[in-house]
């Protein structure tokens, strides 16, 4: 490649967008998406922060391609969207590629990070809050609490959780899990933890729809079902949801047979 080849090309930036709320997104990020050429942007999270930017008189002149998954339109493939990113910067574009959350926490950052380099395009990172952190936050639940939670893990419902061991003091936080709620509920019962531990579940966590519902590991399935409880969804388990205002006030016997359930 020679000198004038590479100072034609462009700039991938993978920006994290956060978890919805244009608030939370990093003055870096704000400033990549009014350098950029074009957006390449997924629907959760990051679709919602380029909305809720137009809606504060953010004006960003970028072209938007929609690469996210939303009703009657599928995703477009994570090999495609490698290409295109590639594609623009190899057109002198500054890209950015916006991400719900964070782009190294289940946004397949580091893939896109490595094709776009081994193809010899300059690629950029600027970190985003996840919403593993973040909506539970807003449920009053923090990960970590001295006496409570010395760890946290972040899970997916994807993953295998049959080897994921610690008790209550260590925090699991789940994420794209709840069509696999059930399943993953029995089988963090049957360990360390037990069947009643504390679990919360925050619907739409800076959207309209925010919603908590809190229960044990033993009923949070029934419940969930039962309210109909709908991604998007983060869910906490372990002892630090009982700092929850949402949750009972002590699990007693009786609480956590049937669980709280609340509106934020």
């Amino acid at each position: 490649m020679t000198a004038d080849t590479a100072s034609a090309r462009g700039l991938v930036l993978l920006v994290g967008a956060g978890p919805g709320d244009p608030g939370l997104l990093t003055l870096r990020g704000l400033r990549a998406l009014e350098s950029a050429d074009v957006i390449v942007a997924d629907r959760l999270g990051a679709r919602g922060v380029l909305d809720g930017l137009a809606a504060e008189g953010v004006e960003l002149t970028a072209e938007v391609v929609d690469v996210g998954k939303r009703p009657g339109h599928h995703a477009v493939p994570q090999d495609a969207i490698n290409a295109l990113l590639v594609q623009l910067a190899e057109q002198g574009k500054t890209v950015v590629r916006l991400k719900g959350g964070d782009p190294y926490v289940f946004g397949r950052g580091g893939e896109e990070l490595a094709y776009c380099r081994e193809r010899g395009i300059d690629v950029r990172v600027v970190s985003g809050v996840t919403s593993a952190i973040s909506v539970p936050a807003i449920a009053g639940i923090p990960l970590t609490h001295r006496g409570l939670a010395t760890a946290f893990t972040v899970v997916t419902g994807h993953d295998q959780i049959t080897e994921l061991g610690g008790g209550r003091d260590h925090t699991v936080v789940l994420l794209m899990g709840i069509g696999t709620l059930a399943h993953a509920a029995m089988t963090l019962g049957r360990g360390d933890r037990g069947a009643s531990c504390p679990v919360a579940i925050i619907e739409d966590g800076f959207g309209d729809g925010q919603r908590v519902t809190v229960g044990t590991l033993e009923t949070i399935a029934h419940q969930a079902a039962a309210r109909g409880v709908r991604s998007p969804a983060v869910v906490v388990v372990g002892d630090v949801v009982r700092l929850s205002p949402y949750a009972p006030s002590h699990f007693s016997s009786s609480d956590t047979a049937s669980g709280k359930e609340a509106a934020l």
